[in-house]
């Protein structure tokens, strides 16, 4: 079976229309207003409205420490299928998502990263269980730092729905996929030319480069 492959941090109309085409399973935008990558509800109501996903596409949210009820209500706004949580919300936030939420996780090492199995009880598919990014002391994610392989293979054998993220690019994520065996991979600043906007070229080979892998 090939592997997903989750483009992150989409920001207009043609960028994701051409994940789509190229074949990601996943599009993902992000609301934490910090980021290069920020994109508005409205706007990614519109992008979904003409985009008229197929059911098999899945749609993300990306928040950092928001509310549980501004999630909820930009969910509901925009029409998107799934919440990624990528800083420091408490697992209530996971129960009341009701299946739609899973959890990005930064461990610090391998002991950390066995703690993070609490998180992967609450998704339900065809959200991943469990995203893991790559450490970094004061970022959310979105840096390019490269996560620990031997870490990460440790947790895709114990977590069925691994979503690998950090550093990864269409140069490495064959090698990647190999060495770690993750369920899915995931993508943001390694198939951009600038902050919040894609090189097509690379969407397209880093797709073809992942679900080729063995």
């Amino acid at each position: 079976m090939a592997v997903k492959v989750k483009i992150c941090g989409l920001t207009n109309l043609v960028d994701a229309q051409v994940a789509l085409d190229a074949g990601a399973d996943y599009l993902g935008f992000i609301f934490h207003p910090k980021s290069p990558r920020y994109v508005t509800p409205e706007t990614v109501a519109k992008i979904l409205t003409v985009l008229d996903l197929p059911p098999e596409i899945q749609s993300v949210g990306v928040f950092v420490n928001s509310s549980i009820e501004d999630i909820t209500a930009i969910l509901e706004q925009t029409s998107l299928k799934l919440a990624q949580l990528h800083g420091d919300e408490p697992t209530e936030y996971l129960a009341r998502l009701e299946g739609r939420g899973f959890k990005a996780v930064r461990p610090t090492d391998s002991a950390a990263a066995q703690r993070t199995i609490v998180y992967t009880s609450y998704p339900q598919p065809p959200a991943p269980a469990l995203m893991l990014d790559a450490y970094h002391p004061t970022a959310y994610g979105g840096t390019g730092l490269l996560t620990d392989w031997s870490m990460a293979a440790m947790m895709a054998q114990s977590t069925s729905r691994l979503l690998l993220a950090g550093g990864l690019t269409a140069a490495n994520v064959r090698d990647a996929i190999a060495a770690v065996a993750p369920w899915a991979v995931d993508v943001s600043s390694g198939v951009e030319r600038a902050p919040g906007q894609k090189d097509h070229e690379q969407v397209r080979a880093f797709i073809v480069n992942a679900k080729g892998a063995a």
